[in-house]
């Protein structure tokens, strides 16, 4: 039984979810196991979201948007950096490994990176394997 890992992604808007759309249009291929939580800025995405997606039963979380100095929102993926450390050290603490919870950099030209990213991110949470919490999360 080969171990498929679920991905919760937040996408920014302007260029995280538009590289996304256009990974999409260009028929790239990418796994179809992350589902996309569009939000207007990486800046908004909440420590208590991710750790909830984790709580959930995730086995990763991916954040993407825009490259540091192209943010709409001027500082919001800068803040997002110091609450992905923030949380990637929480993971660690609770032994769920911080490797689950990336954040990218991916503008809305960028289709291929887009794809490229999400499909490294599931190989390298294949070999991490199933989030512990799941099987609690399951049953609860």
């Amino acid at each position: 039984m080969s171990f498929e890992p679920d991905i919760l992604g937040f996408a920014c808007n302007w260029c995280g979810y538009a590289g996304a759309d256009g990974a999409g249009q260009a028929k790239l291929k990418y796994p179809a196991n992350i589902k996309i939580i569009r939000v207007m800025c990486l800046g908004r995405v909440d420590a208590a979201f991710m750790l909830r997606a984790f709580e959930k039963g995730y086995d990763g979380v991916a954040l993407i948007g825009c490259h540091i100095g192209d943010c709409h929102y001027i500082s919001g993926n800068k803040n997002a950096v110091d609450v992905v450390k923030n949380v990637k050290q929480i993971l660690d603490t609770m032994g769920l490994n911080g490797a689950r919870l990336r954040l990218e950099e991916v503008s809305s030209a960028e289709g291929p990176k887009f794809a490229a990213v999400v499909t490294s991110f599931r190989q390298e949470l294949i070999g991490l394997g199933p989030n512990p919490l799941k099987a609690a999360a399951s049953h609860g």
